[in-house]
């Protein structure tokens, strides 16, 4: 007897200690948003980009992979490392073929994978070795791979000679498929025999239907610009619309049941790790976190993260302007460095709507690999974005007659 009052006692002081974890736990994350789906368009599963820099590529290729689905209702899992491949190859020759007077990097754009698409084909995920396994990685690591490529086109391209060889290129595809595979010629997929061509062609979309949009005021609205940043190396034309038209642009999107392959700004100390976007108010911030400017601006980035995550639906934000987006692009301030897929809104304890946003850095963060990132803080950092044309609102489409 005396044994089994000491296990109830035992049992007793466990769910005591529990419960007041239970009760921490609720006080600290008392400001955790509770999100309400407002809409929600099907997506495929979450991918790992991992230490890569190739958001472009899994971001825009989740979108066609979104489209398909919503198209045919069929799910695929295109392959990253075959857009990959063609996609530094042809950067690379521009490099050379300018001399080195332009950049060669991991980044890209969402044009990239579209390009790839309608003048290489596409193969499905598993017609190429699996990211990372050609050199014992579990996953993309370009630390190696591109510490060899980047001086290798280097190189090349700030040589003195007279004339080039054609076994550069021999070369450099060497890399390439050393560490990303060897693009198959032919495959075969559900029984059925495919070039990388035919099988785009059989996934049942028109890859003449996509469009680029963003928003600044250097350039004349309602005509089409090539974004001025280091990634957008093709320099694909993106249509040029006031703030207001962009963000309808995304809204009609999601609620015609498409998403939007995204690419802008996530360094902000607004873009936390556990899965929330907020454009906040600096001075608004300041005197919440009980300090002055000063104090605030020599927070670190993590700090100032960890705050805007203790606020959470209760962080004040700015009312995102056409200006405030020039001077930030024109700055610096407001940068092309990520690439995501909008494809739902959500809204949270306090009505405020965000929109849901998968990410490539596998299942991380308070949310599985999803972000919930609002509205304001899209407004604010959005550098330009991707989607079917037949998503774009029917006046806007007029206008631009597309």
């Amino acid at each position: 007897m005396r044994k089994v009052l000491l296990l109830a006692l035992a049992a007793l002081m466990t769910m005591g200690a529990s419960a007041q974890d239970e009760k921490k736990q609720e006080k600290k994350n008392e400001n955790k948003p509770v999100f309400t789906t407002i809409k929600e368009n099907k997506i495929t599963s979450i991918k790992n980009q991992n230490r890569s820099g190739t958001c472009w590529d899994y971001s825009t290729l989740s979108f066609f992979e979104a489209e398909i689905l919503k198209a045919t209702g069929k799910t695929y899992d295109l392959c990253e490392s075959f857009v990959a491949n063609k996609t530094y190859m042809d950067r690379a020759i521009q490099v050379v073929r300018l001399h080195g007077d332009c950049q060669f990097a991991q980044g890209g754009s969402a044009y990239d994978p579209l390009y790839c698409i309608q003048h290489y084909g596409i193969c499905p995920e598993d017609a190429m070795p699996f990211p990372g396994s050609l050199y014992g990685d579990s996953l993309n690591n370009f630390n190696e791979f591109f510490s060899l490529l980047e001086p290798y086109v280097a190189a090349i391209a700030k040589s003195k000679s007279h004339k080039l060889s054609t076994q550069w290129k021999v070369g450099m595809q060497g890399i390439l498929d050393a560490y990303l595979g060897k693009c198959p010629e032919h495959f075969t997929y559900q029984g059925k025999s495919y070039t990388p061509k035919s099988f785009a062609a059989s996934l049942g979309l028109d890859w003449n239907n996509y469009t680029t949009f963003t928003s600044y005021t250097h350039h004349p609205f309602w005509t089409a610009f090539a974004v001025e940043v280091q990634d957008n190396w093709r320099n694909p034309l993106s249509w040029n619309v006031p703030l207001d038209d962009m963000m309808r642009i995304i809204d009609n999107a999601i609620e015609q049941g498409y998403t939007v392959a995204w690419g802008g700004d996530v360094s902000e100390e607004g873009f936390t790790r556990q899965g929330l976007a907020y454009a906040y108010d600096t001075k608004k911030m300041e005197s919440l976190a009980g300090s002055d400017m000063a104090h605030w601006l020599k927070l670190s980035k993590t700090k100032k993260e960890n705050i805007v995550d203790s606020l959470g639906c209760n962080v004040p934000e700015v009312k995102p302007t056409q200006e405030m987006r020039q001077q930030r692009f024109d700055n610096w301030e407001l940068t092309d460095d990520h690439g995501m897929l909008i494809f739902g809104i959500a809204k949270d304890q306090n009505g405020k709507e965000y929109y849901m946003v998968k990410n490539s850095w596998g299942e991380t963060g308070d949310y599985k690999g999803i972000w919930y990132m609002t509205k304001a803080f899209i407004a604010a950092n959005t550098m330009d974005f991707m989607v079917n044309k037949n998503a774009v609102p029917k006046d806007i489409r007029k206008k631009l007659g597309i």
